[in-house]
């Protein structure tokens, strides 16, 4: 008879949580443009459960702003365990003026078996009184038959009126999107083109320049030029 010890067949864990961290929005994408108020969220997922009280010195659930490690957010009150379950939750909380320009924010969690697990991402603060336009793409590119033109700004939940040009290489212009969106969030999810011009006829094999503007409800403008390839 045996009494106490662990079974020879258990399994150590070993392994942190999983970690997914987004601001504003789950459409976020490193390097991503925000406000100067931006939202921290975090879904995380562990087989034998997450540290919530900070068991254990230092094990809090923790995110630092620029490695400034000086100056933590403990998080350990904003975690939420999802419905009916021990081993999946979320963490959210909004960090407060954040200075305008480039920044690094880095997000750490225990499990209660004191594993960890750290993950980091970068953004774009751009004043809130100011239009920004950033990370401007199409995809796929180059592209035979259809292409998605994405960005983002930092108007959340506000009606944005984008204007797309396509230009020839000399200058002429071949086609025009006009949308008005509203997103959750600073990234727009894409606008498809065909690669058509404004008459319907496929536009031929080469280099092509775009122009992305938007314009918000107070009439502020950004925009940027790019370029795409079409093959056909």
């Amino acid at each position: 008879m045996r009494v106490g010890g662990l079974s020879p067949s258990a399994t150590v864990d070993t392994e942190g949580p999983q970690v997914k961290l987004y601001l504003n929005s789950k459409t976020f994408v490193s390097g991503g443009v925000t406000d100067q108020d931006p939202i921290l969220m975090a879904e995380v997922s562990d087989s034998t459960g997450i540290n919530t009280v900070g068991t254990g010195f230092g094990h809090d659930i923790t995110a630092v702003l620029d490695e400034n490690s000086n100056k933590p957010y403990v998080l350990n009150e904003y975690y939420e365990s999802n419905l009916n379950s021990y081993q999946t939750g979320k963490v959210k909380y909004q960090l407060k003026e954040i200075p305008e320009g480039n920044h690094t924010l880095s997000f750490k969690i225990w499990d209660v078996q004191n594993n960890s697990s750290s993950i980091s991402t970068d953004f774009v603060v751009a004043k809130d009184e100011d239009l920004a336009l950033n990370m401007v793409l199409n995809y796929p590119n180059p592209f035979t038959t259809n292409t998605k033109f994405l960005f983002e700004h930092n108007r959340n939940c506000e009606d944005i009126k984008v204007i797309i040009q396509i230009f020839t290489i000399s200058g002429k212009l071949a086609k025009s999107i006009n949308r008005t969106i509203n997103c959750e969030g600073f990234r727009n999810e894409g606008i498809v083109w065909d690669g058509r011009d404004d008459y319907g006829d496929k536009l031929g094999r080469g280099v092509y320049l775009y122009k992305v503007a938007i314009v918000d409800k107070d009439n502020k403008k950004a925009e940027k030029i790019e370029k795409l390839v079409i093959l056909n």
